[in-house]
């Protein structure tokens, strides 16, 4: 895994897909403060400078768009999660790719694909982590949310957080493009916090509420509701 770093970016993922042709295969860009950082459906991610990860993994997997592809934020999500593991935290995994400490959020990931004249270009996979915040940064945030810092009481070094990071996604980062997301459907499985819960998914304009039975051989997540009708959402958001 090359690592290309940047003091100031508008965003990483918007660097990543300016700059694609230039950027190998397997780099994960890093910056020290981002100016417009931006989550799933086009929230906003705040940015502190200096304290925590604003990064995007750039991927050239293949000229074809495949359908594993649209699984790399789970397995992503379950690489952080692991890593918050080895810091003697239980993360869980709000589905699809929220990670959560204690039901607040500690990060973020959004996937872009490129694509030009029907052939992919590439796949840039920005991620957030809330590394050194204060609490007032904390309060600031619309949504539950925490740092890793507060949450062990500790500095983070960031570069070696990124080591692990990197480290983690590379083991199984090829056997999971060849095998898909049941690879790592069963430790994804294990984080889950939603399953055999009672929720509410919007998607798009619309509301399914039910239980979460199951998380599907690719990553959709199996509910039922009220009247016993099982759907099988591939997105959506939890509510």
């Amino acid at each position: 895994m090359e690592l290309l770093y940047l003091e100031t970016v508008d965003s990483t993922n918007k660097y990543a897909k300016e700059n694609l042709a230039n950027i190998k295969d397997k780099t994960l860009i890093y910056a020290n403060y981002q100016t417009a950082g931006r989550g799933r459906l086009n929230r906003k991610w705040n940015s502190n400078f200096g304290k925590n990860l604003y990064a995007s993994f750039v991927l050239k997997p293949s000229k074809e768009l495949k359908e594993v592809y649209s699984n790399l934020t789970q397995y992503l999500s379950l690489v952080l999660a692991e890593v918050f593991e080895e810091y003697q935290l239980i993360p869980t995994i709000k589905w699809p790719n929220d990670v959560r400490i204690n039901g607040k959020k500690i990060s973020g990931i959004l996937a872009e694909s490129i694509i030009e004249r029907g052939e992919l270009k590439g796949i840039v996979l920005g991620f957030g982590v809330n590394l050194n915040c204060s609490q007032e940064d904390i309060d600031k945030i619309d949504q539950p949310a925490t740092s890793l810092n507060l949450e062990i009481n500790k500095k983070i070094d960031r570069d070696i957080f990124i080591k692990k990071v990197t480290e983690k996604f590379c083991l199984r980062y090829n056997k999971f493009i060849e095998e898909g997301f049941l690879l790592i459907r069963e430790d994804y499985k294990k984080r889950a916090e939603f399953l055999n819960s009672s929720i509410k998914i919007r998607i798009f304009d619309k509301e399914i509420s039910g239980i979460a039975k199951d998380i599907t051989e690719s990553g959709a997540i199996k509910l039922v509701d009220e009247n016993n009708i099982e759907h099988v959402l591939l997105i959506g958001d939890i509510l």
